[in-house]
């Protein structure tokens, strides 16, 4: 059995091969169930959430990610997900891989973000801001850089120590944002990986045109984006699945349950929009929006695509 650590996934799972394969295999399928989710009480915190996320295809692989988020880590310096995954043969049932998970589950979230802008945003796009200074955050930069050419990238943390440090990462083009409005009004794209329950986006302040990409949210009760950011993108909503996004993305369930939104504005998932079925952009000054919860399918291809390497 091999054993991947979070090193070779940085060197297996390059960003253009990675986006290719996310958008095959989200086009063609496999089989995943809705992944099941614990809260863990964690005294003096809140809660931690352990998850397990099946996805295999038939006469093929099976992989299966099972992971712990912690909140509170962000406290101790150290990463709020902590992730492994197991790879299988889907016939015989034995067992021919483990990886790390952290690099695989950031790089598979950014990748799936950055496909998404990549058949969403305007072509034009030249102004990324990113919302929020952890792993996935860090992750993100590279990844929407691999399907846009961004003349400008801000960074916007809550601690801008944190953002300053991860602009310092990169080239002079990456800066902080020390004013997240102003810098919403500006940005043609935005992604965001923060873990708030307050939404950070005020939707008033999105420029005409602009793509909003929601990746932090996990549960009913996260919110990124206020209610306005999703109804002035209606029409233009995209989530990663079905399944996910109405049972577990507070960015979608809430304004969905006040009404500000109907399941009609939400016109394609990342399955429909990779087939080319779903058409989020109408013109050029439709907001659009997608909302990630992250979904096995992105596990499973990661994974695959590592293990075959």
């Amino acid at each position: 059995m091999k054993l991947f650590t979070d090193s070779d996934m940085q060197a297996a799972l390059p960003w253009e091969a990675l986006i290719s394969e996310l958008k095959e295999a989200f086009a063609k399928g496999v089989s995943q169930p809705l992944r099941t989710a614990h809260a863990v009480p964690v005294p003096g915190e809140p809660d931690a959430s352990f998850l397990a996320m099946p996805a295999w295809e038939e006469g093929g692989k099976l992989a299966v990610k099972i992971l712990f988020i912690a909140p509170g880590n962000s406290a101790r310096n150290l990463p709020a997900v902590n992730a492994s995954v197991m790879v299988f043969d889907a016939v015989t049932g034995q067992a021919e891989a483990v990886m790390e998970g952290g690099e695989l589950t950031a790089r598979r979230t950014a990748a799936t973000s950055a496909l998404a802008a990549d058949q969403m945003a305007r072509k034009d796009a030249k102004s990324l801001l990113i919302v929020g200074a952890g792993t996935i955050a860090g992750n993100l930069i590279p990844a929407h850089r691999a399907v846009r050419d961004y003349e400008t990238v801000k960074i916007w943390a809550r601690r801008p120590e944190q953002a300053q440090a991860l602009a310092g990462q990169f080239d002079e083009a990456v800066t902080v944002a020390t004013d997240l409005d102003a810098a919403v009004a500006e940005a043609d794209v935005i992604a965001a990986a923060t873990i708030t329950n307050e939404p950070l986006i005020k939707g008033a302040l999105l420029k005409d045109g602009a793509h909003l990409d929601l990746v932090g949210g996990f549960t009913t009760e996260m919110r990124e984006a206020d209610s306005e950011a999703l109804k002035r993108a209606a029409g233009g909503i995209i989530v990663d699945t079905y399944d996910g996004a109405m049972a577990e993305a507070g960015d979608i369930t809430q304004p969905l349950a006040e009404g500000t939104i109907t399941r009609a504005d939400i016109v394609g998932d990342m399955a429909e929009l990779c087939r080319g079925e779903a058409q989020p952009r109408t013109s050029d000054s439709q907001i659009t929006v997608f909302k990630s919860v992250g979904a096995a399918i992105e596990d499973f291809t990661a994974a695959r695509m590592a293990a075959a390497s």
